[in-house]
Parts: structure tokens; sequence; C-alpha cells
């Protein structure tokens, strides 16, 4: 693993910072436009991350107490948090993001060395030690600053950042069905294999793009003889 605990929170505060620059004194109109991802406008992208900050806030709690308290009561729950807040006026779900972001800001602040080793669980179902949930947050918030379709590029964020999600997503694809691809970046020294059905698919471009096909979003990646990189099914 080639990232750190500090890294995270390094990542985790730069995508937040990305985030709420670009989202700063939007009205109804920046609001209720069309996110990059499929039937969602920016304002169920910003319920989306506003949610995901209480809810990882709820993991904080544990770690702090030991009470168990789950992300999310259930799926539903969290479609319904979501839904909520794309009906929400701009204002009231600008103050939404701003205020969960400053509180798992804080809570993970008063943390300490014990608490950060707790065991708590991912929306996901796997069991973590909380030092995991910075590196959550970054997911979020940096995909997301590029997912509002407001200026942000994968090759606005950080490199350490890039490879870090890139090995995250081949593990997770190692197991999933799928086409096999061999990823060869121009700009590192980075070479990440996927297995998968059928001949080898070899894959090259610049780093941000090569993350960017991983997760699903639009991208610029040929195979080596010119022809579209093979679709990937879906990351999360």
């Amino acid at each position: 693993m080639r990232r750190t605990f500090d890294d995270a929170l390094r990542w985790s505060e730069a995508g937040t910072k990305l985030l709420l620059d670009a989202t700063a004194g939007w009205g109804e109109e920046q609001y209720t436009a069309p996110s990059a991802l499929p039937d969602w406008s920016r304002k169920h992208l910003v319920a989306h991350v506003a949610a995901d900050a209480d809810a990882l806030s709820n993991l904080v709690h544990w770690a702090a107490t030991g009470e168990e308290t789950p992300m999310y009561s259930s799926p539903q729950q969290r479609n319904a948090d979501i839904a909520a807040g794309a009906t929400e006026p701009a204002a009231e779900l600008a103050g939404w993001l701003r205020e969960s972001t400053e509180r798992l800001a804080f809570g993970m602040a008063g943390l300490n060395t014990e608490q950060w080793r707790a065991e708590v669980v991912t929306a996901q179902g796997r069991t973590v030690p909380a030092t995991e949930i910075p590196w959550l947050r970054s997911r979020e918030v940096c995909v997301h600053a590029v997912d509002l379709a407001a200026g942000v590029a994968f090759a606005d964020l950080p490199l350490g950042f890039l490879a870090a999600l890139a090995d995250d997503v081949v593990t997770m694809r190692s197991s999933a069905l799928g086409p096999a691809v061999v990823l060869t970046t121009t700009d590192t020294d980075d070479r990440w294999a996927l297995p998968g059905e059928g001949a080898i698919a070899p894959v090259v471009g610049p780093l941000a793009e090569v993350t960017a096909y991983l997760v699903g979003r639009p991208h610029t990646l040929t195979k080596t003889d010119g022809s579209p990189a093979p679709a990937l099914p879906a990351w999360l």
C-alpha cells in the first residue's frame, strides 16, 4: 500500500477544498444543472457528499465511544436522504455541505491514537480500522469534485491520490468479472493488470486518464492499436 494515514488526511482536505471552492456562491441555477453522473443533478451529488460526511461522522463516533454506530441505518435511508437533499433550496444544501464537512473534520481531529485503531464497519460491510475514514472521505470529495462538472478534472487531483485510488480500484476489480486489461501510465512508472476474460488489452495513457477509466468516468484512453479501451463493469 503506497498511501499513508497522513496522505489520506491531506487528500481529504485537498478534495474538500476543491469541492467547496467549486460550489462557492452557487444559486439555484447552478445547483439544478446536471452533474456528470447519469440522472443526478448537482443537488443530488452535493446531497450525497453531505450525507457521506454525516455517515462518516457516525464512524468517528463509533471509534471515539465504542458505541456501534453504522454509517446508515439502511440503504433505503441513504437513498432517501439524497432524494430529500436534492429538493432543498440552494442555500440550505450549501449549509448542509459546509456544516457536515466541518463536523467530520472536528470529529476526526478529536480522535486519539487508540481510537484511530478502533474497528468500524463501512457501508459495504467491510470491517476496517478507523484510520481508513480519511481515505474513504478523500475518495468521495476528490472524485465527486470532478463529477460536479464545474471545471475540476482528474488531472487537478494530487498524483499520489490518483495512484492510490488506482491501486484501490484494481484490488477491488481483481475478483470481478470483466475484460483482461494491462494499464501502463505514460507520465509515471505505474502499471496495473486486471485479470479477466479474453485476450489481454494493452492500454496506455496519463495517470489521470487511467484512474478516470478505472473508476468508470469519461476518459481518452485507447488500446495501443488505437481502438477504444474495453468497457469495465461498475466500480462500486
